[in-house]
């Protein structure tokens, strides 16, 4: 058994999680725990702080207590608005506090677009526009281009988590352009679990959802690497061929 921990701020779309849970198979358990999300605001002074170290480290305990064998910060917007070295930071911070590797979604987006081979990206997030640009700033430095960003104007979470397939795909449409390698939806508060094999097939290219990247990164850091095509061609591993 494989077991990963997650530190999800509030309550959104924590259940996304079971979902992907159920895809990965039975020797895989995601935990997820709860961390104080304060004011539900994406805004830059209230997302530093939902991505403080006290916050984050207040959530550890019960998953050292689980046995997990990685931690995954699931915000990206809650890391990335610290910048690049910042990022780095809070994730060092996290690593020391839970004992165990450590990461956040905004550094699975990174090393999900290095998997799959992604230069050129476009992004569809939920934010209002200067937030979401600030995500934009954070690929650039990973190496990443960005073909197009999109901010489709959403202050809080809780309005994020109501949206389903219809307005994930809208999204998804009004952000993708046709020089972009993958598309990006950077936001753990909005339900995608269930919608990557349609967005995939209807934009014709690689997805990668907040929620989905999470798992991915919090499987990288423990080793494991599972073939499951229901969650996009993240998931997706050529079988192997017998000699």
């Amino acid at each position: 058994m494989t077991a990963l921990g997650f530190l999800y701020p509030g309550h959104s779309a924590e259940d996304d999680y079971p979902r992907i849970e159920q895809l990965l198979g039975s020797d895989i358990r995601l935990d997820v725990i709860h961390t104080e999300i304060g004011e539900d605001a994406h805004r830059v002074d209230a997302l530093r702080r939902m991505g403080s170290a006290e916050r984050l480290a207040a959530g550890v305990e019960e998953l050292r207590m689980a046995g997990a064998e990685s931690v995954v910060w699931a915000c990206t917007s809650g890391s990335f608005v610290y910048g690049w070295e910042g990022a780095h930071e809070q994730v060092r911070g996290l690593a020391v506090a839970a004992g165990m590797p450590a990461s956040s979604t905004s550094f699975a987006f990174v090393n999900a677009l290095r998997e799959i081979k992604a230069h050129r990206v476009a992004v569809a997030a939920t934010y209002p526009e200067d937030v979401a640009g600030l995500f934009a700033d954070f690929l650039r430095a990973g190496g990443f281009e960005v073909a197009h960003v999109h901010g489709a104007g959403i202050v809080t979470a809780a309005e994020v988590g109501t949206w389903g397939e219809a307005e994930v795909l809208t999204l998804a449409r009004d952000a993708d352009r046709p020089d972009a390698d993958a598309l990006l939806l950077p936001d753990t508060a909005l339900h995608t679990a269930a919608h990557v094999q349609a967005l995939e097939k209807e934009l014709g290219k690689p997805v990668l959802t907040a929620n989905q990247v999470t798992v991915w990164e919090g499987l990288r850091l423990a080793d494991r690497r599972v073939n499951a095509p229901r969650l996009g061609a993240l998931f997706t591993r050529e079988p192997l061929v017998q000699a």
